[in-house]
């Protein structure tokens, strides 16, 4: 399968690590081999290390360094946060969230949840056993 997620104007990417962490940004310049300027609606351009940067699949289409009223209607219309939601990764992360939130309780109310559709599911394993041996 062939690599698909190559680093391009106006590919969305997550920043891995820093102060940004968990952000979805857009590339809008390569500056050299090693750094990108990256823009995002809720932050300042700012250069960023593609090791810090992880590619998503989503791509929006801008011209080079665009204005920020361009970008916000460019990452508006490509609907880059519902595509992000909906993916795996950006549902991955979400759930990541929300278990880290958890409190003790949550995780008590959490595990009896649990045992309780365990139960269940064993219930009516035995009945469909006790079905096919009668």
């Amino acid at each position: 399968m062939p690599f698909k997620r190559f680093v391009e104007i106006g590919r969305v990417a997550l920043v891995n690590y820093g102060e940004d962490y968990g952000k979805l940004v857009v590339i809008v310049d390569v500056i050299d081999q090693n750094r990108a300027l990256v823009d995002a609606p809720d932050m300042v351009r700012s250069q960023m290390n593609f090791k810090r940067l992880q590619l998503t699949d989503i791509k929006i289409d801008i011209k080079r360094v665009p204005k920020k009223k361009t970008l916000i209607a460019a990452m508006e219309a490509a609907d880059v946060k519902n595509k992000w939601e909906n993916s795996s990764w950006g549902r991955k992360l979400i759930v990541q969230k929300r278990r880290a939130s958890l409190n003790d309780f949550d995780r008590f109310k959490l595990m009896l949840a649990k045992i309780k559709k365990a139960g269940v599911v064993r219930q009516e394993l035995a009945k469909l056993k006790k079905e096919t041996t009668a």
